[in-house]
């Protein structure tokens, strides 16, 4: 789309007073004075730049954020960005969540970790652009080089003394081509990046104001909730809605494939409408269990694929030779996403235009795919982004867009599907359960072989484990991936593969160290050396360097040699971020408790500190209470666990002191919403196995040890 669309669209957007974007922010991080003072400042015009900037007469700045929001704080970081190249106060700064639009913002997806690295060089540009084009502006004004003008806080000065803030120069520049030609600022020079800055959100999510897909409303809407097959392999045969129809409140009721809409005034009638249904369901010839997947994971961990990952060396001729094999199984079950906000969606499907707004990690992925369900011009289709109440993977996939969108088609009428937890417990999309088995033969003291096994449920999302340390580090080495058909849904789940394996491999480095008689540190630095002075086979996906880093500021700063506390090592690296974690357990009652946990994190340039911090430490809670509690079995196609009272979370109670430290560096940023994760499991089985010579392997924990509560 060219530049004069674009601008257009978001000035005829800006004049709708935010109906357009979902979430519109009146500086919302500022306190009630400074809003009282910005709105007294508030624009009469504005003037568009490009697709993150716009500027009124007044000097306010608002720059759109593109990606979705799932509480890792984008919204907040990436106008950061944009708001430091274009060298302004942030004060100034109004954030609005950015339309979907591809042809004007790359990915804008959430997940993987990615919003930030994506987006650094990009959003970086669009700032330093503009920036450029302002001070040409009021270089050309003053007749003046534009070399002899600098910027700060939008104010364009001249060394002659003149200056002009950016609120004059903004509708003369937005006539002119952004340049080509600018200058990014040095690391040394950010006044923006690296200061914490408060979520642009907070005072309206802590007011209660509508920001949630959870909250959106639209006149004439009804509320539609779903029943769903109750057993993963069942069909539907026939339902009775009499009793369904009595229920004050209730619309209509309608099948869809397998499922059938209860549509109701209320989201409260059509829950009572549901629980009244009569249903038939065809049953599967095979129901899945958890015996079953336990069963089936061994066989497969058993077997060598036909197409490994991975060949280095000859490991069969390794194992032949070896002193001495060492060889471990650890087994994860499947897990559920449990987002606070329950799964929702909001659909209205008309002849002209098919209307979608809610909660969705894949804005552009979903439209394509309520175009090939309903069979409309992809064009047809308008997504709205609102902010969401976590993700965590759950909401990339947007089967309730596609429910709400089927539904509405088939109602023709405005409606908002709603999930309770029960529905997403019992029929959502769940992390594959898998098993990992570690083989390793060593000769004369030293590892020589070293075999990797996986077996999967439907398989894993982004498996680059094959090139995972500590690869090149071993001069015979391989991995097989076995992928197991399932009927149970799976998908991506925070820090996909990683999840479970960095706890399995990790623990199980831990066990060969203390099998060798070596520290636990200095065993994963000897294998660091190894990699860096004789990479063997296809080349490895980390940096050595990087990697010892964090090893080293984790060791540093947890105090690690003093050994006064049962402590617990891990350090992983995943979605380009590296993290060590040292985790201290105490026992009480014979039973562990973490007391505190040490995180050092290389991720490179830190943007906000302050999301920053709320990243890596929920990552780490996140890690520790599924690595600890998470029990999710399967009977008869169907989860044994419903709801929180039947599913064990970590409790506020549980959650230990965490000290945080990040490797200074001015390297490009990576991720944070997923690296802190993995580790933690592993640390803090280590820290177990200190505290009682007891190895773990299995999660949760609570299946081999006792846990208090």
């Amino acid at each position: 789309m060219n530049k004069v669309n674009r601008r257009d669209f978001i000035k005829t957007s800006a004049l709708a007073s935010g109906s357009l974007f979902i979430g519109f922010n009146w500086m919302g991080c500022k306190s009630d004075q400074a809003v009282v003072e910005v709105l007294k400042a508030m624009p009469k015009e504005w003037f568009t730049f490009d697709a993150y900037i716009k500027i009124g007469e007044t000097g306010l700045i608002t720059i759109f954020s593109q990606n979705p929001e799932i509480g890792q704080n984008i919204k907040t970081s990436m106008p950061m960005i944009v708001a430091e190249e274009l060298d302004v106060d942030w004060k100034d700064v109004i954030v609005e969540q950015a339309p979907l639009n591809t042809d004007w913002y790359e990915r804008q997806v959430a997940g993987g970790s990615q919003s930030i690295r994506q987006g650094w060089e990009i959003l970086r540009n669009a700032g330093a652009s503009v920036k450029q084009l302002l001070v040409e502006t009021a270089a050309a004004r003053w007749e003046a080089d534009p070399s002899d003008c600098s910027v700060s806080k939008g104010i364009v000065s001249h060394k002659d003394g003149r200056s002009i803030g950016y609120g004059a120069l903004a509708k003369e520049a937005s006539q002119k081509e952004v340049p080509k030609d600018f200058t990014l600022k040095k690391p040394e020079d950010f006044t923006i990046i690296g200061k914490s800055k408060v979520n642009v959100d907070i005072n309206d999510i802590l007011s209660g104001q509508p920001l949630f897909g959870l909250d959106y409303k639209e006149e004439g809407m009804v509320y539609a909730v779903v029943v769903r097959p109750p057993a993963f392999g069942n069909t539907l045969e026939s339902f009775d809605k009499t009793a369904t129809e009595k229920i004050n409140g209730v619309i209509d009721v309608v099948s869809f494939g397998d499922k059938i809409a209860i549509i109701a005034k209320n989201t409260w009638a059509a829950i009572k409408g549901k629980k009244a249904l009569k249903t038939t369901w065809k049953k599967s010839a095979k129901f899945e269990d958890s015996t079953y997947h336990t069963k089936t994971l061994k066989e497969y961990l058993a077997k060598k694929s036909t197409s490994p990952r991975r060949v280095d060396g000859d490991i069969d001729k390794a194992f032949k030779a070896a002193d001495d094999i060492i060889e471990r199984t650890y087994e994860a079950p499947f897990l559920p996403h449990n987002c606070m906000e329950p799964m929702n969606f909001f659909a209205n499907v008309t002849s002209e235009k098919v209307h979608l707004v809610g909660p969705i990690q894949t804005p552009k992925w979903t439209e394509s795919r309520v175009a090939d369900l309903l069979g409309r011009k992809l064009e047809d289709i308008d997504v709205h982004m609102t902010r969401m109440g976590g993700g965590f993977g759950r909401r990339l996939y947007g089967d309730f867009a596609l429910e709400a969108a089927e539904i509405s088609s088939k109602i023709n009428k405005p409606v908002k599907v709603v999930f309770s937890r029960e529905d997403d417990m019992l029929a959502g999309t769940y992390r594959p359960a898998s098993a990992y088995r570690f083989k390793v033969g060593i000769k004369d003291g030293e590892i020589t072989a070293y075999h990797l096994t996986e077996a999967c449920f439907n398989g894993q999302m982004f498996p680059p484990m094959e090139s995972n340390f500590p690869c090149g580090a071993i001069p015979n080495y391989r991995v097989d991936c076995h992928k197991i058909d399932s009927n149970i849904t799976t998908g991506a789940w925070r820090a996909p593969y990683a999840n479970f394996l960095a706890f399995a491999e990790q623990a199980f480095l831990d066990e060969l160290s203390t099998h060798l008689q070596q520290d636990p540190i200095e065993f994963r630095l000897a294998l660091l050396e190894k990699a860096q002075k004789n990479p063997v086979g296809e080349k490895y996906n980390y940096e050595v360097d990087k990697m010892k880093g964090v090893i080293e500021l984790a060791v540093e700063k947890s105090n690690w040699k003093e050994r006064k506390t049962n402590k617990g090592f891990c350090a992983y690296y995943s979605h380009n971020t590296y993290v060590a974690e040292v985790a201290e357990v105490e026992m009480v009652n014979n039973s562990p408790i973490v007391k505190k946990i040490y995180c050092a994190v290389d991720c490179g340039i830190v943007i906000n500190p302050k999301a920053a911090l709320n990243q890596i430490e929920g990552g780490i809670l996140d890690g520790m209470g599924h690595a600890m509690y998470a029990d999710f079995e399967f009977e008869n196609g169907r989860s044994k666990s419903s709801n929180f009272h039947n599913y064990r979370h970590l409790r506020m109670v549980e959650a230990p002191e965490i000290e945080v430290h990040f490797v200074q560096s001015n390297n490009d940023p990576t991720g944070l919403g997923e690296p802190t994760l993995p580790p933690a499991g592993g640390a803090i089985a280590n820290a177990i196995f200190a505290a009682t010579q007891k190895r773990l392997y299995k999660q949760p924990f609570v299946k081999e040890i006792k846990v208090l509560g």
